[in-house]
């Protein structure tokens, strides 16, 4: 069962289109409780992101089916600046805006895998898996 869907992220009733999008395939997918909360928290950490720092982008949500495993990844672009140091950013209480600098590394420790490519002026890729 491969199920794909994949949301804009352009202004702040899309975050919370993310995050509803998101419960509701984790909770498909028979995620308990505290996993939903893990990763519908990173995607909206990611989403807040894309749509903050990178200008808006996209979102494309994944079922994932190997083998007895099921999971969801969530794949986050935009075409913003970028981020010049990829280490920094990830370090907790790093911040370039207002926030508590807590996304990207807490996104990271919320996920099972992550994944992260950025290219200054051309744009920023995460890639987030949650197993169930």
């Amino acid at each position: 069962m491969q199920k794909t869907e994949t949301i804009n992220i352009q202004s702040s009733t899309d975050v919370v289109l993310v995050r509803q999008s998101v419960r509701q395939l984790a909770v498909e997918i028979g995620f308990g409780l505290v996993d939903q909360t893990k990763i519908v928290t990173a995607a909206s950490e990611l989403a807040r992101n894309t749509l903050d720092y990178g200008g808006g982008g996209t979102v494309k949500l994944e079922i994932l089916q190997e083998g007895r495993r099921r999971g969801l990844r969530l794949t986050f672009e935009d075409r913003g600046p970028g981020i010049s140091d990829i280490e920094l950013a990830l370090k907790d209480g790093f911040t370039t805006g207002s926030g508590l600098g807590m996304g990207l590394g807490g996104a990271k420790r919320l996920a099972n895998e992550f994944e992260i490519q950025s290219v200054v002026g051309e744009g920023t890729r995460i890639i987030i898996v949650r197993w169930k």
